[in-house]
């Protein structure tokens, strides 16, 4: 993936088995494109992440790669909330990245930003909002949190952190780049490249952060910031707002993208098998890793180069109010491709995968939920945002 590319178990178990089967073929049979239209929310600079902070209705934030977050009003004025231009480098695949808000939010005005710093290196910082100004940040707030050696190569930087249902943030790194993951960074638990990581972000035992004491490796050979690994480059994971289940877009790397899904709990220790598996295909390299001994966990969808995709954006599962064609399906895209699709998660696969009916869209750099579970999407060259809305008519 690369930015600078504009292309780019009894009755009643029984019971409720057939009452999930049920819903899941009402959503199955749900004609998602006959209903979804898009509108847009305005023009940015090279747009990489929306989102909207807890409880904080009617207020939207955009990440623009180059180092700012602007915060768009109920009636669309924007005004620039934070810029940290000055602390980043944004070549190619790197920049500023994400935001996330801290659940507590409203009263601790905690927030978190994700950015590659001059060197390369992958930074989490916390920052503060104004007491009086919820659209301006205090930018002499900010303090490192976390910081991930990166300088190998530019691309494959993860990109995205979310506060999870257990109130938790995670961190989703990339492998350190290049092809193939020559180092093997993603199967190595020593190191925290290809991993998705998990902390409490607020300072502790006078430590920048803390490590939750039942992440999967503390007591354990391995770091003890790791949460699952085995992954290339999950550049956008979401977590369910309903039910708190964990879905990761991983991009892949010359053959198939990847869906990964599984509950939160699960993912604890989970391994996602790069670079052994591309997809659910033995990657075909010199470099591969061997087939770990322990249980892999395999992608419920996954998406073929050959159609003319390059690189999952990973979206969220649809929660919103306003377009019940796609409430409960998991919403994504492709870079290259700008084809928005969906569909309904399950295992060991998804079912009824496929386009929602919106045209293409260049370059779509991620997709975001507002604090009423609203869905937006992003388009990196075209520089527009977009709300997914029910379509007129419908």
């Amino acid at each position: 993936m690369s930015f600078s590319i504009p292309r780019g178990r009894g009755t009643a178990i029984v019971a409720a088995a057939v009452v999930a089967l049920l819903a899941s073929l009402v959503l199955a049979a749900v004609p998602a494109g006959a209903a979804v239209g898009a509108k847009k929310i305005g023009s940015f600079s090279q747009p990489v992440f929306v989102t909207g902070p807890p409880r904080a209705h009617g207020l939207l934030f955009v990440v623009e790669k180059e180092g700012r977050i602007v915060s768009v009003g109920r009636k669309g004025g924007k005004r620039t909330f934070l810029d940290i231009g000055g602390r980043i480098t944004d070549s190619g695949e790197r920049g500023l990245l994400s935001v996330a808000f801290a659940p507590d939010y409203k009263k601790s005005r905690r927030f978190y930003v994700y950015y590659t710093d001059k060197h390369g290196d992958i930074v989490v910082a916390e920052y503060r909002r104004s007491r009086r100004n919820p659209r301006r940040a205090l930018a002499k707030s900010g303090r490192k949190v976390i910081t991930v050696p990166h300088r190998e190569a530019p691309n494959h930087n993860g990109g995205q952190i979310q506060f999870g249902p257990d109130g938790y943030l995670y961190i989703g790194t990339g492998d350190g780049g290049s092809a193939d993951d020559p180092p093997e960074n993603a199967q190595n638990l020593n190191v925290l490249l290809g991993k998705l990581l998990r902390i409490d972000p607020r300072r502790g035992d006078g430590k920048p952060y803390t490590v939750p004491p039942s992440n999967p490796f503390v007591g354990a050979p391995g770091r003890d910031e790791i949460y699952a690994y085995g992954l290339r480059n999950p550049y956008r994971f979401s977590f369910d707002r309903r039910t708190g289940d964990l879905t990761i877009g991983d991009v892949g790397q010359n053959r198939w993208e990847e869906v990964d899904w599984l509950s939160a709990a699960a993912a604890k220790g989970a391994n996602f098998g790069w670079d052994a598996y591309e997809g659910l295909h033995e990657f075909d390299s010199a470099d591969a890793s061997p087939i770990p001994a322990g249980p892999v966990t395999m992608p419920i969808a996954e998406l073929s180069h050959g159609d003319g995709n390059c690189a999952i954006t990973g979206g969220y599962v649809y929660r919103g109010p306003k377009v019940k064609a796609l409430r409960g399906r998991y919403v994504y895209a492709d870079f290259c491709r700008g084809q928005i699709r969906s569909l309904v998660p399950a295992l060991p696969r998804a079912r009824d995968d496929g386009p929602v009916g919106l045209p293409n869209y260049n370059a779509i750099s991620s997709f975001g939920e507002d604090a009423k579970g609203n869905l937006y999407f992003a388009s990196l060259t075209g520089g527009q945002v977009y709300k997914i809305v029910k379509r007129a008519g419908r």
